[in-house]
């Protein structure tokens, strides 16, 4: 073995790996220990990191390594030449050259191999008869190499590959595949690139073909003057695959993205298509993150919509940041919120376009937010574009210009916790639709309680005291041009919790019990006549049994004389502490009428409200169960209902099924699946991730159905085959969605992913992972590849 960074001399006998490896460890232990005191023995154990295993070698940490050759016989001049013959290595760093015949030139750190070659740098591999090198700067050329990449786990052949540096390299007259290499002098692999060149840059982590054509299953499908192709998940310029398309609403439909990495922290994406029935559409997307700062631009612009007869374009923009000033304890925060588009039918015709669940309630908001020690201050305007439909009319929201909101809150300040909250708000909107005044609000909240805690339980008692002016701009049905409210409450909040140590089907568990009453006082005021601006109906679930209000909003508070009463109970794991089950069930007892509403309500006059019943069993892994229950006493019948259910045994493995109910109004059946065929014909296989084979491919389907009992038909749908070949995935998806009583957009999109290189078709993965409740990608790299999983 020689160190002929250091020294070099002639070594004339043969050495053997077991004596390379222990003294290379004898060298590590040596280097890395720290001096044993002479009580080593009872001394603890320090650990520090270690660079032996980092991913890459710093270049003046490559310049100080040591060069190890050993070799069946070995000659040269000190400070000069070395020459191995048989079974020639040698090492240094991440580099290992094994040949049948190996000279090392010191002066020029040149490396020539020749005979049955082997290089392995960093995890990549090339082999082949002839090999120049240049260790440090990794410059020279190897004749018809046979290499193997480790980041996208591609391989192939070239007549040769000449090492620009330790990052760069070019390929002539080279083939590229990442399909698994099987037995025998007859294969070819399911897809493969031929090209005149092949360019590879590691540090951009980009591949460039130049005259290059692509086979699938033995027929040239793509022709490639030019072509770029990812080495990594790391971003870069360049023209992405085209996507082709098929739907009802734009018919065959071709898009050609552009990707322009402009920074770091700044990018774009241009995306022109061309639609059959429609014309051509532009659209464009760009993105930045800063420190401080960070947002998403989107637009898109179609002239002369054959569709509509009319230039259409939608806006989205979202910018999320912080303004550092000397007068706040965490500077202004910016929030952005801006959609606009040019009509009232772009949601039903663009409806892969929108990113907000309301479609057809577009909002453009804007909102300064700040905070000073115990208070906290916003400034915001809020302003709709509300897309009306002749067919089904919605009466739009109040556009709030602007709104002013500060907030000062204390807690345990002697035991007690001290809030108060003022609001201006000035309510715009068309009164003709509204049929309302608009007005200027200001409201108020003084809040004061005294939580006393305890190990076993909780009693809080809190006064609330409400305080609103309204200001209109045109007279009321009394003829009054202003208004003001007084509401206090009073309210009292108390629980208890008991525990004891049980077990089930063989698990340890805490079971609690956890009794809860909530009462709450409210007197009536007169707030009928008053116009309802923000104010809505809180649902009734678990979390708003126990609340004081039973409106959302400031323009109604209700009148209270109730009494919650429930008990919860839960399952925790002794070991894990994570909870296994829960169960509750909660009721209201009214002692009187709740006779303020919402306008068109009439007064509640039931004494005993409906039933919350809930269960949630979380029993392991594999199977997960929750449900809600609104039940009513006099009728005997369930008003509202949902029930889901969750089995995922595994990866790619996983249905979910939920079942929802409103009585009188709606009654659904909710499915989602991913799930291998194969496992239906008993090939189960193995989960995906160790690479698997060509040949051993698997069948997989995924979708979500949503079905309606009460109209007997599908409302939407998701229904897609996924085909894993080893190399390549295939996958075809039919996506269904309603976007009227009577009209509905469907598509089918179809993709071919040659993996590790490049998609073709129309990407269905978004809709896939929207739509498919725990959807797994199929090939999802998690993690990068190291350099050790291929080291020789």
């Amino acid at each position: 073995m020689l160190d002929l960074k250091n020294r070099a001399f002639p070594v004339r006998f043969p050495r053997s790996p077991i004596a390379l490896v222990t003294w290379a460890l004898l060298q590590g232990v040596s280097a890395g220990a720290q001096p044993a005191p002479a009580d080593a023995d009872d001394a603890p154990m320090l650990l520090r990191s270690s660079p032996l295993l980092q991913e890459e070698i710093a270049p003046a940490t490559r310049k100080a390594l040591p060069t190890f050759i050993q070799g069946e016989r070995t000659f040269g001049r000190p400070d000069l030449e070395t020459v191995v013959e048989g079974n020639a290595v040698l090492r240094r760093g991440d580099i290992v050259i094994k040949a049948d015949r190996l000279e090392y030139y010191q002066p020029d750190d040149q490396a020539k191999a020749r005979g049955n070659v082997h290089i392995n740098r960093a995890g990549n591999v090339y082999e082949g008869p002839l090999l120049e090198l240049k260790l440090d700067a990794f410059e020279g050329f190897f004749n018809e190499p046979r290499y193997h990449f480790i980041k996208n786990d591609s391989h192939g052949q070239a007549d040769r590959a000449d090492f620009i540096d330790d990052k760069r390299m070019v390929i002539k007259n080279a083939t590229l595949t990442t399909c698994r290499r099987l037995p025998g002098p007859s294969w070819m692999p399911d897809w493969i690139l031929r090209a005149a060149t092949i360019t590879m840059d590691n540090e951009e982590d980009v591949g460039t073909a130049e005259g290059a054509m692509l086979s699938f299953k033995g027929v040239p499908i793509l022709p490639i003057p030019y072509l770029s192709f990812p080495l990594s998940d790391k971003r870069k310029s360049g023209f992405m695959p085209p996507t082709l398309g098929l739907d009802n609403v734009n018919g065959a439909e071709i898009s050609v993205p552009y990707y322009w990495n402009i920074a770091p922290n700044r990018d774009a994406t241009i995306t022109p298509s061309v639609m059959s029935k429609r014309g051509l559409n532009l659209g464009s997307e760009f993105r930045y993150l800063e420190a401080q700062y960070s947002g998403q631009l989107r637009l898109d612009y179609m002239p002369s919509d054959k569709l509509r007869d009319s230039d259409r374009w939608g806006f989205a923009y979202g910018h999320q940041g912080t303004l550092k000033n000397a007068y706040t304890n965490s500077g202004i925060g910016l929030s952005l919120n801006l959609n606009r588009v040019s009509d009232d039918n772009y949601w039903r015709d663009f409806t892969r376009t929108s990113t907000t669940l309301t479609q057809r309630l577009l909002a453009n908001d804007a909102t300064l937010s700040w905070s000073n020690g115990d208070f906290s201050n916003s400034v915001r305007t809020l302003k709709w574009q509300t897309l009306q439909d002749a067919a089904a009319p919605i009466v739009p929201p109040y556009d709030r210009l602007p709104q002013l909101t500060t907030r000062y809150a204390r807690n345990n300040i002697n035991g007690f916790d001290y809030g108060i909250e003022a609001d201006y708000t000035r309510f715009q909107a068309d009164r003709v639709r509204t049929g309302q005044a608009n007005a200027e609000r200001v409201y108020s909240l003084l809040q004061v309680s005294r939580p006393i805690l305890a190990a076993g339980g909780f009693l809080t008692p809190k006064l609330q005291l409400h305080v609103s002016n309204y200001q209109f701009d045109a007279p009321l049905s009394n003829g009054a041009n202003t208004a003001s409210r007084v509401v206090p409450t009073f309210s009292l909040d108390s629980g208890l919790v008991f525990e004891r140590e049980t077990s089930y089907f063989g698990k340890d568990l805490l079971q609690t019990l956890e009794p809860r009453a909530f009462y709450v006082k409210t007197p009536y005021r007169e707030q009928n006549s008053l116009p309802n601006y923000d104010s809505g109906a809180n649902d009734f679930n678990f979390a708003t049994i126990y609340t004081e209000n039973a409106f959302v909003g400031n323009d109604r508070i209700s009148d209270s004389n109730l009494l919650t009463l429930g008990v919860t109970s839960r399952l925790l794991d002794r070991a894990t502490g994570a909870e296994s089950a829960r169960f509750g069930i909660a009721q209201r007892l009214r002692f009187t009428d709740q006779n303020v509403t919402l306008p068109g309500g009439v007064p509640i006059a039931d004494r005993l409200s409906d039933v919350l019943v809930g269960a949630s069993v979380n029993w392991d892994s594999k199977w997960a169960f929750d449900s809600t229950v609104q039940f009513n006493p006099k009728t005997e019948q369930s008003v509202r209902s949902t029930i889901g259910a969750r089995y995922s045994p595994g990866n790619y493995r996983t249905v979910t099924a939920a079942y929802r109910f409103q009585r009188d109004v709606s009654e659904q059946l909710d499915v989602g699946w991913q799930w291998p065929l194969n496992d239906l014909w008993g090939d189960r296989g193995r989960d995906l991730g160790a690479g698997r084979g060509q040949g051993e491919g698997r069948w997989y389907s995924v979708g979500r159905l949503n079905y309606s009992l009460n109209e007997r038909k599908l409302v939407d749908a998701v229904i897609g085959f996924e085909y894993d070949a080893g190399c390549w995935l295939g996958r075809v998806v039919l996506e269904r969605l309603q976007t009227s009583t009577s009209s509905a957009t469907q598509r089918i999109m179809f993709q071919l992913e040659f993996v590790g290189f490049s998609r073709l078709g129309v990407n269905p993965l978004k809709s896939l992972k929207d739509n498919v409740p725990n959807y797994q990608y199929l090939r999802e790299q998690t993690s990068p590849p190291s350099r050790f999983s291929n080291y020789d």
